[in-house]
């Protein structure tokens, strides 16, 4: 089937069509162009949702991805990455092979309809001549018949007239062969015209027409056939990215088919094992005895007195924590047996009475032990909100062990750089020394030198650290009940400070020692000392703060505040930063003296009453 043939007479259809045909190629073009802008705007997205969630150099969150469940999830972040680059190549594929084109192919498609259509207007325009000069030549061939047959007529009536001249007659059949020529001569024309006319339709209609549109239907095939192909690409474009995002997606299963629970369980245990033991059962401690002794002066006295004269921090003793901890009730008051005169000098005031545990623990206070427990536990504190020592000494040992030897490694990897510089540097100077042309073999010595002094300083600090890790793995395995329990009672962040105190095995700088001061040697019973201490009253205030911040105490001993809160100070700031303070009868604790602002009360400043 042909348009010339078929549709000879639907010019003006044909023009309406074609023009619907490119209108609907140029919205199929518009149409790829929106899907590769969201294509292009699903991977930005994708991009920013993967840059988003990726962990931050130099921080925490780098920690927390040794993990292989974190792993899995970082790997799930980088393929979403790589699939965001797949809609990226969908884009850019469709724009290429598509968008540029079909635009291009529009563009040459409206000239050539332009161009078909011209050559059509231009056979009707012709066609349209011919048919106006047969039309002429018929009119006038119309009117000379018709002059003809008038002018025969008058000579026919001239010559039946018998009274016109002869002269007017001849004239009048002399006008009649005039009008009857010019008619024969109008037929012949018109004869001619009107073939030459029949002859121009028909190449109008069988021939220019018909090539003409078939011209503009070739061009309309091809315009179908290509927005055909167009969609073809469009498919295959997708179908191109299935395999790699198929990929992305095997490379996320396998990733979370990684994921080791186990692994993830041994690396937590890792990460925060202390390295002691969980601790020992606590002995039974018989309360009742007291009370089944005869009450006389003598016992009384000898068990008041004796143990003020001979404390002994240690040995049978309940290992006491610090003197700010909460401590058990105290034990029931003396039985109502007991009279006044069983007490040696008879009654005594209510601060006399207090004067022996007073006195007892100004003497716990001022020992050397105690006094170092305290200082080991601020240190502790201390280290806990700067930096650290650089024998890790403030971590429980398993902790310290993995510092250590993280450290070591650290080191003689640096030792192995400045040891590869030193080798590059020497192979330098032997071609200096062969070839002087090349450089100056003095040159390099310097830095050979400065070279040798780093990998000696180097070599100096990881016999440091290895020393300290020895010291450590021959320590892990040895540790008594007494330090079992409280490595159960601190947080692993203070474990070395409280068991310095436990066993005063610690020395101030972080290092143990099997030596135990004199002052240790000391020894009161453990039930009376004891339990006279659990009878301390709170220390009394010494004046107000104001807290100049907020403070978040997260460790042992510390105690959080909110910035513009009033509270009591009940000790001053002894010099290592802290000051002690109390919001009400159960929340005491330590603050950053710089924290808060200090209002001492004169006349109790200083003061250490026991009521």
């Amino acid at each position: 089937m042909s348009w010339g043939t078929e549709l000879w007479d639907q010019f003006d259809n044909l023009e309406k069509h074609t023009q619907w045909g490119i209108d609907v190629l140029e919205k199929y073009i518009k149409f790829v162009k929106e899907r590769t802008e969201i294509e292009l705007s699903y991977a930005k997205q994708l991009r920013n949702l993967s840059k988003k969630y990726q962990p931050k150099k130099n921080s925490k969150e780098e920690e927390e991805y040794r993990y292989t469940s974190t792993r899995a999830f970082l790997a799930t972040l980088n393929e979403m990455n790589d699939y965001a680059g797949q809609h990226e190549v969908i884009s850019e594929n469709m724009t290429s092979l598509i968008t540029g084109e079909l635009t291009r192919y529009v563009q040459e498609l409206k000239q050539e309809r332009k161009s078909h259509f011209h050559d059509g207007r231009k056979a009707q325009q012709h066609i349209e001549t011919c048919w106006k000069q047969l039309e002429a030549s018929k009119r006038r061939f119309e009117r000379d018949c018709k002059e003809a047959d008038r002018a025969q007529q008058y000579f026919e009536k001239m010559d039946a007239d018998i009274n016109v001249t002869k002269a007017d007659v001849e004239k009048a059949r002399q006008q009649a062969q005039l009008r009857h020529q010019m008619a024969e001569d109008s037929k012949a024309e018109y004869s001619s015209t009107l073939q030459k006319f029949n002859s121009e339709q028909h190449d109008h209609y069988y021939t220019h027409i018909p090539n003409i549109f078939q011209k503009i239907q070739e061009m309309e095939e091809r315009r179908i056939v290509r927005i055909g192909e167009s969609m073809k690409t469009f498919a295959e474009v997708d179908r191109q990215v299935i395999p790699i995002i198929g990929k992305c997606l095997d490379e996320i299963t396998k990733a979370a088919e990684s994921i080791d629970h186990k692994n993830d369980s041994q690396l937590v245990i890792e990460a925060f094992k202390s390295g002691f033991e969980p601790p020992g059962d606590i002995d039974f401690e018989d309360f009742t005895q007291p009370m089944k002794r005869t009450v006389s002066e003598s016992s009384l006295s000898n068990s008041r007195g004796d143990g003020k004269s001979e404390p002994k921090f240690g040995g049978k003793s309940k290992g006491k924590l610090w003197p700010f901890i909460k401590k058990n009730k105290p034990p029931p008051p003396p039985p109502a047996s007991a009279s006044p005169s069983a007490v040696p000098n008879g009654p005594q005031s209510p601060k006399q009475q207090k004067e022996p545990l007073s006195h007892r623990f100004n003497e716990f206070m001022t020992s050397k032990p105690k006094i170092h427990c305290f200082r080991s536990l601020k240190r502790g504190l201390s280290l806990k909100l700067g930096a650290g020592p650089e024998d890790f000494s403030n971590l429980p040992p398993e902790q310290r062990r993995k510092k250590l030897q993280q450290k070591v490694d650290e080191l003689n990897k640096d030792i192995q750089k400045e040891m590869d510089q030193r080798d590059a540097l020497t192979k330098m100077k032997d071609v200096y020394i062969k070839n002087p042309q090349m450089g100056d073999a003095a040159s390099v010595d310097h830095r050979l030198a400065e070279l040798g002094q780093n990998i000696e300083k180097l070599r100096l600090e990881v016999q440091k650290f290895e020393g300290w890790l020895a010291e450590v793995e021959g320590r892990l395995p040895l540790r008594t009940d007494q330090a079992r329990r409280q490595s159960g009672l601190y947080e692993a962040q203070n474990t070395a400070a409280v068991n310095s105190c436990a066993q005063d095995r610690e020395s101030p700088d972080g290092s143990y020692t099997e030596e135990q001061s004199q002052e240790t040697e000391m020894k009161v019973p453990a039930t009376d000392f004891d339990d006279e201490f659990d009878d301390e009253e709170p220390l009394p205030t010494i004046g107000t703060c104001k807290a100049l911040y907020t403070f978040e105490g997260q460790n042992e001993g510390t105690i959080s505040v909110a910035e513009g809160e009033m509270l009591y100070v009940i000790e001053e700031d002894k010099g290592d930063g802290w000051t002690r303070i109390r919001r009400n009868e159960d929340e005491e604790g330590y603050v950053p003296t710089s924290y808060v602002e200090v209002y001492l009360d004169k006349n109790a400043k200083g003061a250490m009453t026991y009521i």
